[in-house]
């Protein structure tokens, strides 16, 4: 099922999932240039050492030569939440999942991390891969839903302090992972 296709399904069911009934449905788009300024508050009020903006605009340089994929997410005209990958060889590695804190805890992560999967799969890549603070419980828990399991630790890995687990989703062109990723769309909270 392609971006679109998920986007039009999204929109014919916006008054149940991630959103409360009634709001505006949620939209996922490839990221542009123009979104960085929206994106700049969110990466500052969540990440201590957040990337500047220089960074997303070489990211989004490198997304329109095939080596990067970046989404954000939009409820009505606000951009509420963004997420990556990269391509390293035969793997996509998730470079950030970010939501606004006004926003956190309805979903728009899983939605995020959904279409940069359906992405991944599409585009033929073997594996996901990504690294998450250890303190940060909810992520985990987010990633471990789409299959991502600990495979290491990186010491001192943010701000040079906090350690990193490394985790890996294997096999994501096999059929476990596509029921995985549609039983999480039809079960969206």
């Amino acid at each position: 099922m392609s971006i679109l296709d998920r986007l039009l399904r999204r929109q014919e069911n916006s008054g149940r999932g991630a959103l409360d009934s009634g709001s505006p449905f949620l939209e996922v788009a490839q990221m542009q240039t123009r979104h960085i300024r929206h994106i700049m508050p969110i990466e500052q009020s969540i990440y201590p050492r957040p990337w500047t903006a220089r960074i997303f605009e070489e990211e989004i340089a490198l997304m329109k030569r095939d080596n990067r994929q970046y989404l954000v997410a939009h409820v009505g005209g606000e951009l509420v939440g963004y997420g990556g990958l990269l391509f390293a060889d035969e793997d996509a590695h998730v470079t950030n999942i970010a939501v606004s804190p006004e926003w956190q805890g309805r979903g728009i992560a899983t939605e995020l991390l959904l279409e940069l999967a359906w992405f991944a799969r599409e585009h033929k890549f073997k594996a996901l891969t990504l690294e998450v603070r250890h303190t940060n419980t909810v992520a985990q828990k987010l990633y471990q839903r789409f299959g991502f399991v600990p495979a290491g630790v990186r010491k001192k890995y943010y701000e040079n302090t906090d350690d990193a687990i490394v985790m890996w989703c294997s096999d994501i062109q096999g059929e476990a992972f596509e029921r995985r990723l549609q039983t999480i769309e039809s079960t969206r909270t």
